[in-house]
């Protein structure tokens, strides 16, 4: 059985020694390295091929949020976890739309991570139970451009191709899980980019947030 390749990131040595300890006595996982701050990491990931990274929002050199956009963008097969203090609904949302497919506080047990880590890995998204409110629209609003309508406008396999996106799968992975050419898959996003409210990867995070289609 492969082992998951895990990245750890965190400023603070301590914490990704416990880390480390925790994940290298798990069978399934593989602790491939460690980086200190957001740019160190973005180096790491490519250099070492993490599949699953696990990431501090409170880092120097490079603020959370804008690391998670960069390792989207330079490591795009690598599943992010984020591992935090912050329990804020504004940091889980900011993290989540920016391309994280995780979000676990640093006081939750061990056995809380290693689920969020194998639930990633699997394509899914994990937020902390405590954070479950965080991916339902504030105030409960609707989406601003009629949610219910919008998501009736798409077809079946748009659907699909909405979570897949909101989950951060680029188009080669998109096509090899629908069984469809990535032509295909780009076609499908032209369509759903050109709907009102779904122009941006962050407007279908939202839109997929709000109305459950963040599985896969």
């Amino acid at each position: 059985m492969s082992r998951t390749r895990v990245l750890i990131t965190d400023d603070h040595a301590l914490v990704r020694s416990g880390l480390r300890a925790l994940l290298g006595a798990q069978p399934d996982l593989e602790v491939v390295g460690e980086a200190g701050d957001g740019v160190a990491v973005i180096k790491a990931c490519q250099r070492l091929e993490a599949e699953v990274v696990l990431l501090d929002l409170s880092m120097p050199g490079r603020g959370g949020v804008a690391t998670i956009q960069d390792l989207r963008q330079t490591c795009p097969a690598a599943k992010i976890v984020v591992v935090t203090m912050h329990e804020d609904e504004t940091y889980v949302r900011q993290a989540m739309l920016a391309g994280a497919a995780g979000y676990v506080l640093k006081k939750s047990l061990a056995v809380e991570l290693l689920t969020a880590i194998r639930t990633v890995r699997q394509g899914q998204t994990y937020v902390a139970p405590a954070l479950a409110g965080a991916l339902v629209p504030a105030n409960g609003a609707p989406h601003p451009n009629g949610g219910k309508p919008l998501l009736e406008s798409l077809s079946p396999r748009e659907r699909e191709v909405v979570s897949l996106v909101a989950l951060g799968h680029t188009n080669a992975e998109i096509a090899l899980r629908l069984h469809i050419s990535p032509r295909t898959v780009e076609s499908h996003r032209k369509n759903i980019s050109a709907k009102p409210g779904l122009n941006s990867r962050a407007d279908i995070v939202r839109f997929a947030l709000e109305f459950g289609l963040m599985q896969s």
